[in-house]
């Protein structure tokens, strides 16, 4: 189901660039931007089907939603909320002050964006975990306005489980809108939804292309690509555990990627052998099979050190260590969005439970990105109060420096005070 590649002989596979999906997405952001929520009805009516009666949620069916779902559903959910909400709280920072002498003072202060805007992905399927993962770290952040646009089923409404997990969060403001269309509803504002600073959350490649598009008028976690596992395993590995996780993330997506690397060949063997077993009675088996088939890979190599320089290279979204000494093995890599340690940590638990982000830099991004987090929702505001001292002592220095810029007027600021002041 999956090919044995030998090190040597692995390469990433190209990314596509979807120029006419750029072309589509151009032209909803163009209508969206100048025609507002008519747009937004018009698009709603012909991608998706479904002629909306309002853009805006009623609160009442946010609670309808909240009240009808099941009690085991709710626990759950708010178990793994209380999770994710006590990690990132972890994250907070603090803005802070120094005296540096001659009564100056320097600091940064630490500001929430206004406004964020969250997009889950819906319609037939449901995310709802996408909305804890989303709206937590903003809500820890201290955004004040919390923005989810969703796609609307048959009903007019976003999925009853994204509207109940809104709900269960506080979140007010939902809009059932998807596509490139929320986005850029999000993005330039309508009369129903407003402008918003920062948007984030997943999407297909519609959603993707859009947020690339109005990125400058407003902020964006990310441009997400298509999810991805790498698993790196030694003799310890079990083979049977390993299958089931690289079948749980291909049957995300047909362009998911699932790669095993490791320098035992018995064990890859074995990986491959339970892939065809086990993905025989699943829902979706076919698209884990095509994902597996397309985008999956057994890659050994003669050594752990050159495993390891595989894994760097590909920087995986996700990426589990099932080895005998993760920790060891923790301080060699340097290119992961989430690490899942040992054969207890399966990569599901961070999908849903644990408490880290599940919105993860794929694509070879980790290289450089991050998770999701509290830090995607504030601002870094420098701040500098000059004493007449200080100043007196420095301004031939800060004029220097402007002249050697070719900038006088920024010199002669400097100096003006000094002058002035003689």
């Amino acid at each position: 189901m999956i090919p044995l590649i030998a090190a040597e002989d692995w390469k990433r596979k190209p990314v596509s660039l979807h120029l006419e999906v750029e072309k589509v997405v151009s032209s909803i952001v163009r209508n969206v931007s100048e025609y507002g929520d008519r747009a937004l009805f018009r698009y709603t009516r012909e991608l998706d089907g479904v002629q909306l009666s309002t853009i805006r949620v009623p609160a009442s069916k946010l609670e309808e939603a909240w009240m009808g779902s099941k009690p085991s559903w709710r626990r759950v959910f708010q178990a793994a909320a209380d999770n994710i909400r006590r990690y990132h709280l972890r994250q907070q920072r603090e803005s802070w002050y120094v005296d540096d002498g001659d009564d100056v003072r320097l600091g940064q202060r630490i500001l929430p964006v206004d406004r964020a805007g969250l997009y889950v992905p819906g319609g037939t399927a449901a995310y709802p975990s996408s909305v804890l993962m989303t709206a937590i770290p903003a809500q820890v952040a201290g955004v004040g306005s919390i923005h989810l646009a969703s796609p609307p089923g048959p009903s007019g409404l976003p999925h009853p489980e994204i509207m109940a997990a809104a709900y269960m969060l506080e979140i007010k403001n939902v809009y059932a809108v998807g596509g490139a269309q929320a986005i850029a509803a999000l993005a330039f504002g309508t009369e129903s939804i407003p402008r918003v600073d920062k948007i984030v959350g997943p999407g297909n490649a519609y959603v993707t292309a859009a947020k690339k598009l109005v990125f400058g008028h407003v902020n964006i976690d990310s441009l997400a690509g298509p999810s991805e596992l790498v698993v790196l395993a030694d003799q310890t590995g079990r083979a049977d555990w390993i299958a089931h996780d690289l079948i749980a993330q291909a049957e995300h997506d047909p362009e998911a990627s699932a790669i095993l690397v490791s320098p035992e060949m018995e064990v890859a063997e074995a990986v491959c052998d339970a892939l065809q077993e086990l993905s025989v009675d699943l829902p979706r088996s076919d698209i884990a099979a095509a994902a597996l088939r397309e985008h999956g890979a057994a890659i050994v190599t003669d050594s752990m050190d050159k495993a390891i320089d595989i894994v760097n290279r590909i920087a995986p979204e996700h990426l589990e260590l099932m080895v005998a000494d993760p920790w060891e093995m923790l301080e060699r890599v340097h290119n992961a969005g989430a690490v899942f340690m040992g054969s207890w940590s399966p990569e599901v638990v961070g999908d849903y439970y644990a408490g880290p982000n599940h919105v993860l830099p794929t694509g070879g991004t980790a290289r450089f990105a991050s998770a999701l987090g509290v830090d995607d929702f504030v601002k870094r505001q420098s701040v500098i109060k000059y004493s007449q001292q200080r100043l007196e002592r420095t301004a031939s220095d800060i004029a220097l420096m402007a002249r050697s810029e070719g900038l006088e007027g920024h010199a002669r600021s400097a100096e003006s005070r000094i002058s002035t002041n003689e």
